[in-house]
């Protein structure tokens, strides 16, 4: 059953419009596990020529949409707190990966590190979902 919930979540990723705009990658997957990459590209950069907060924010948001879901059921976000730590420079490789920390019948509890391909630290964000009872609208 495991292996069908990552399917179908692999194929949702690469059919979603907004990740597709964003060049957004799920290269794992696993039980409340996700990685997550994103070239940061000149059209993501804020007035400053830094990395857009909602660009990170998206790669972040991806990672924890995936990872969240991946025991099948719908999770939807509570709450998500974000610390920009750097900028990475323009043309870098980023990936957010989404760790569960725990999580009960209701709910979900995730820290999520975003890193350039240099491994240095671009933002760490907490995250809380609550786990609805209904399942994955895609996995029939």
């Amino acid at each position: 059953m495991q292996d069908k919930i990552f399917k179908a979540i692999c194929g949702k990723v690469e059919e979603e419009p907004y990740a597709r705009k964003l060049g957004l990658k799920l290269l794992k997957l696993g039980p409340g596990y996700s990685l997550v990459r994103m070239d940061f590209t000149e059209d993501m950069e804020n007035i400053f020529g830094m990395a857009h907060g909602g660009a990170i924010f998206s790669l972040i948001d991806e990672a924890f949409e995936t990872a969240s879901n991946s025991h099948g059921t719908v999770a939807v976000a509570l709450g998500l707190a974000v610390n920009y730590i750097a900028s990475p420079a323009r043309g870098a490789t980023l990936y957010a990966e989404a760790k569960e920390i725990s999580r009960s019948s209701r709910i979900g509890t995730y820290e999520i590190e975003v890193r350039d391909d240099d491994r240095n630290l671009i933002a760490r964000c907490q995250t809380q979902v609550y786990r609805k009872k209904d399942r994955l609208p895609f996995l029939d």
